[in-house]
């Protein structure tokens, strides 16, 4: 596959789009346990931040993006635009988040 261009905003300049194939989507969930082992072994907690949580959720995210990649792949897209991230809190008591990862696969 070649590299599937990603961008937040609605078009790419200079490269117009000649077919605007769909939306597609990538969806990552992570359970509360994943969540509740790094709290116990969280030791650089600075100014608020934790860098163990940070880790967790740029992993997502990326895996997040990858799959949107992919699916944008399988429609014949080159590029995915006006790409939206969303975190949401999931299960009955909040165990778990997701992070989703949404656009337009687009062929230029």
């Amino acid at each position: 596959m070649s590299e599937i261009i990603v961008s937040t905003t609605s078009r790419l300049e200079g490269r117009p789009a000649k077919e605007y194939l769909g939306i597609v989507t990538g969806e990552v969930i992570v359970g509360a346990n994943l969540f509740r082992d790094l709290f116990a072994s969280v030791r650089d907690i600075v100014g608020g931040r934790s860098g163990a949580y940070e880790d967790v959720l740029q992993r997502a995210r990326e895996q997040a993006i990858s799959e949107m990649r992919t699916r944008a792949a399988t429609l014949g897209a080159n590029a995915v635009v006006g790409v939206d991230l969303d975190y949401e809190v999931i299960g009955s008591n909040g165990s778990m988040l997701m992070v989703s990862a949404s656009g337009t696969a687009i062929l230029y």
